[in-house]
């Protein structure tokens, strides 16, 4: 009996010095995230299963290009993944497929080439400005892809974490790079 008790004894040990690590990993710093629908093709495709880094924008600001995952501003209990496009304080344009970038009297055109091919076209002609802590988002299969030209900017506050690793499928296991524009 007294062999059993001491047996118990130690995997419950075990049990809550595991839960002690994995928990605030989990929770704090990375967490998963499977990718539902198409918006993100052809970089991203549905059933993707992403590691999602949490703990990065707290000791820098999110980057243009980068993939990120945040909570849909119009219903947060649903979770969104698209590539920052705009930073705060900058004023996006699309126009005749073509994004330009302005904040005062710098313009870039982004060159999406890296990641996204020829084909893919960013459709609608508008105009945003953004806020202090705003961002603007697109998916990569643009014309499927509901964004920031349909609903809006991203607060900073919905950001959940950049993409870091595709995990699944394991022939694609990769860490997730930013293009340089």
């Amino acid at each position: 009996m007294k062999n059993i008790l001491s047996f118990l004894w130690e995997i419950v040990k075990i049990i809550v010095v595991s839960l002690l690590i994995v928990i605030p990993i989990r929770y704090f710093l990375f967490q998963p995230f499977i990718v539902r629908g198409a918006s993100m093709e052809p970089n991203f495709h549905n059933g993707d299963y992403l590691i999602i880094d949490e703990i990065s924008y707290r000791f820098r600001p999110p980057q243009r290009g980068e993939t990120i995952v945040f909570k849909f501003p119009q219903d947060p209990s649903q979770r969104y993944i698209k590539r920052i496009i705009g930073l705060p304080g900058e004023n996006v344009e699309i126009r005749n497929g073509k994004i330009i970038i302005s904040r005062g009297e710098g313009v870039q055109a982004l060159d999406e080439s890296s990641y996204l091919p020829s084909s893919i076209q960013t459709l609608g002609d508008l105009t945003a400005t953004l806020k202090d802590n705003e961002y603007f988002v697109l998916g990569d299969n643009r014309p499927f892809s509901s964004d920031s030209r349909k609903w809006g900017d991203v607060p900073e506050k919905f950001i959940i974490g950049r993409v870091l690793i595709r995990a699944w499928p394991f022939a694609s296991l990769a860490e997730i790079t930013v293009p340089q524009y």
